[in-house]
């Protein structure tokens, strides 16, 4: 039984083992793309701690017979499930592993103590079929290996948040055979980061890639705190065909001080600054047709900036999954009889002058 699992090890046929995003980050690393390094909390692991704590029971027959509309139910259930996650300990194989893993990221990136993103990853989640995005706990900029245990402990409780368990009442996914896994990553010290989507959300034209993105870490642009720079590229003459610079009035940043992630005032003289260069932005639509000719399927993914290292080595993906909006529409018949691709290409031709 592997309780921890690099991500160099993992890839789409571990999705039982590690959750939908772990799952994909190590499919990514498969195929070439930058990611940055970490490893996988493995629902064994997980279901060794139910089980071992003797709680398993309790957590589901709390949950038996809710209504997904009964808001206060919910809400009382998943406090008592929560508490039972938090309370019970959790067996020293397991604390033993994760530490294991953790000393071995550090000594991967020679840094004595590495900050981490500590992300849940569960069996449900990034599907195509499914959005389970956003529904358990994500924790930035954690370091030291009881902080990262602690971390671990809160995304197995996330699990059980109201909404998730709603969710799950609605969609028809019974609670027990919904695991989850937990990622732990080397974090990106970011200095731009955001999202990106290999078709335009707006009008589910898959000739142009969208990216969306903001100074700092990516948590601004994910919660839609601050209104993003947005940029819109054709995926066959990488022309940049749209670009919207917005007033950013915050960064997400880890202070030093406090400890911890914190959306700061962001300097006067960036707010109305472009957050990437040009060849930044043709780099992530390389990336992205990349992921998505690898995936075969149009895909939402998450990017970062780090401004430690020289480019093209500082652009990272932290995260990708299906498009589930535009990817479940039914397909229209295209104009005239012609495919999606002779469409584009023509559209292509008629920008090549030809002597």
């Amino acid at each position: 039984m592997d309780y921890v699992l690099n991500f160099e090890r993992l890839d789409k046929t571990s999705l039982p083992m590690v959750g939908g995003k772990n799952a994909s980050l190590g499919e990514m690393i498969k195929a070439g793309i930058r990611v940055p390094p970490g490893f996988a909390v493995t629902t064994d692991s997980y279901l060794a701690f139910i089980n071992e704590a003797q709680i398993k029971d309790s957590m589901y027959a709390v949950l038996t017979n809710l209504n997904p509309d009964d808001v206060e139910a919910l809400n009382n259930a998943a406090a008592q499930v929560q508490e039972l996650i938090l309370d019970a300990p959790i067996p020293d194989d397991i604390q033993k592993a994760i530490a294991e893993g953790y000393s071995q990221l550090c000594n991967q990136c020679t840094v004595e103590v590495m900050p981490v993103a500590v992300r849940s990853s569960a069996t449900a989640e990034d599907l195509p079929t499914a959005s389970f995005a956003g529904q358990q706990d994500t924790y930035l900029w954690v370091e030291g290996t009881d902080k990262v245990v602690q971390k671990v402990r809160k995304c197995w409780a996330s699990l059980f948040t109201p909404r998730a368990i709603a969710y799950r009442l609605k969609n028809k996914f019974e609670h027990e055979k919904v695991l989850i896994s937990v990622g732990v990553q080397k974090m990106v010290n970011s200095k731009a980061a955001g999202v990106m989507f290999t078709i335009n959300p707006t009008d589910g034209d898959n000739s142009k890639v969208l990216i969306e993105g903001s100074w700092g870490l990516g948590e601004t642009v994910v919660s839609g705190s601050v209104n993003p720079d947005k940029f819109v590229v054709d995926k066959v003459m990488m022309e940049i065909n749209e670009r919207s610079i917005s007033t950013k009035h915050i960064e997400c940043v880890y202070d030093i001080e406090k400890g911890e992630v914190v959306n700061a005032e962001l300097d006067p003289d960036l707010q109305c600054q472009c957050c990437m260069e040009d060849h930044e932005i043709k780099e992530l639509v390389k990336i992205a047709k990349q992921i998505e000719s690898h995936y075969g399927r149009a895909m939402d993914i998450e990017w970062a900036i780090d401004k430690d290292f020289l480019f093209p080595e500082n652009m990272f993906i932290v995260q990708a999954r299906p498009e589930t909006v535009w990817s479940q529409r039914k397909t229209e018949p295209i104009i005239g009889g012609k495919t999606g691709r002779q469409l584009l290409m023509e559209q292509a031709m008629k920008r090549i002058k030809i002597p």
